[in-house]
């Protein structure tokens, strides 16, 4: 049987779980009825909390929300209860009995949407928002779901439709209005082309942002890879041994720098061998260097730097950062490595600190997704195309056409013009409860 937006829906919006205290949702035309049969005693004065006792035995707090005033802009109740999961469940299978259906995954928020309490940019950031676990994606999240970017694409918006409407109305009134100023209009639009330029170029801080700027940690056998991990981690995450080729494979793990996540990858050893196993995660560790944004090449400063560091340090290109490892004992200085102690903990700051990322990128408003990026390339091509017909002979009203190409490809990214299919590929990565 097909659902309906028309239905009233129910879920826990707190984690799966034992937890002190749940939160059960009811959303629709029917969400105060439901609650007034399974919760006493029922005042639905909006936005006051009342606390009372529910029908299956626990008590707790009842919120209800007038229409207009909710999370979905629907008539809401949120109903807090103890945090056993099956005070949930009991509570939950109560108001489907009374006459609700279970939400969706991310059907909240795709009703808070259609029912014009967000645009689609601000539902993305409530799916990044659950997400975050890092400071950075945390201000990033919460930028956007307060309509950071929705703003920019309004703005957009408004530059292009102000050319497009100087254009119609110099084509169907010039005798009253007079020609099109078409180095003015070609102006503006080389002004939203700039935008769109900015805007793309955040494209990749929000790829790095949401999977964390991935630092491959490569070298020869013993220098200290797995050790310098563990003490950054302040665990033992990886193995450590004196034997050569003790990793065979990779290690992820992600930290936090400065707000910013980071993930670090230890690799094995990297060196001439005939063991078959050892040899698969040598290739493994070039595969994971040649994919990192960052490599660490990590060095015995008590051993001598030979032709093959040189060797391998060339292959790992531009991104490679040499670590001599074992600074607490005596060695030789490699002229531009940072010297780090594993075992006393003496560099790793510094290290950490020199991870070559912009650190006010950790504090932009605005960042683009892939979904976003798309949208606003062929809204670019569309603008390019639409001043390019405004300084040729071309008759100037075909530019309105391109123009009405790059609104449509905006409005993809708040949601105006988005189509079903879209929506729905966008809700359907959200949770039970959002």
């Amino acid at each position: 049987m097909a659902h309906s937006h028309f239905d009233t829906i129910v879920a826990p919006i707190t984690g799966a779980g034992a937890a002190a205290v749940a939160i059960i949702r009811l959303s629709g035309p029917d969400a105060w009825r439901i609650a007034g049969e399974l919760f006493q005693p029922w005042r639905p004065e909006p936005m006051k909390a009342v606390y009372g006792r529910y029908r299956h035995g626990d008590d707790g707090l009842a919120l209800p929300f007038s229409e207009g005033h909710s999370y979905t802009g629907e008539e809401s109740a949120e109903l807090s209860i103890h945090g056993s999961p099956e005070s949930v469940r009991a509570l939950v299978q109560a108001c489907i009995r009374a006459g609700a259906r279970m939400a969706e995954p991310g059907e909240f928020t795709l009703r808070a949407f259609l029912n014009g309490r967000i645009d689609l940019t601000q539902a993305e950031a409530v799916r990044d928002l659950i997400e975050s676990r890092t400071a950075a994606q945390l201000r990033l999240a919460n930028s956007q779901r307060e309509g950071s970017l929705r703003r920019r694409i309004e703005g957009l918006s408004r530059i292009l439709t102000g050319v497009l409407a100087a254009i119609e109305a110099s084509v169907d009134f010039s005798e009253e209005i007079g020609e099109l100023d078409w180095k003015q209009a070609a102006c503006r639009l080389e002004e939203a082309k700039g935008k769109i330029s900015g805007l793309l170029e955040t494209a990749d801080f929000n790829r790095i942002l949401r999977r964390g700027l991935r630092v491959a940690i490569v070298g020869p056998p013993n220098a200290g890879k797995s050790s310098l991990l563990n003490a950054i981690l302040g665990s033992d995450r990886s193995i450590v041994t004196e034997i050569p080729g003790t990793t065979r494979d990779f290690v992820e793990e992600q930290i936090e720098v400065d707000g910013f996540p980071v993930v670090l990858i230890d690799t094995a050893g990297i060196r001439e061998s005939r063991d078959r196993i050892e040899e698969m995660g040598i290739r493994r560790s070039r595969a994971v260097a040649a994919g990192a944004d960052h490599v660490w090449y990590v060095h015995d400063s008590s051993q001598a730097w030979n032709a093959e560091d040189d060797r391998f340090v060339r292959e790992f290109g531009s991104s490679v950062i040499i670590v001599e490892n074992k600074a607490d004992l005596p060695g030789r200085d490699h002229p531009v490595a940072h010297r780090v102690s594993a075992l006393t903990g003496s560099g790793i700051p510094e290290l950490l600190q020199s991870l070559p990322f912009d650190r006010d990128i950790a504090h932009r408003e605005v960042a683009i997704n892939s979904r976003h990026a798309d949208a606003l390339k062929r809204a670019g091509e569309a603008v390019d195309l639409a001043r390019q017909t405004l300084l040729s002979d071309r008759p100037t009203d075909l530019a309105t056409v391109f123009l009405q190409d790059a609104v449509a490809s905006l409005g993809e990214i708040t949601g105006e013009t988005a189509s079903p299919d879209m929506i729905a590929r966008i809700f359907s990565d959200f949770c039970i409860g959002k």
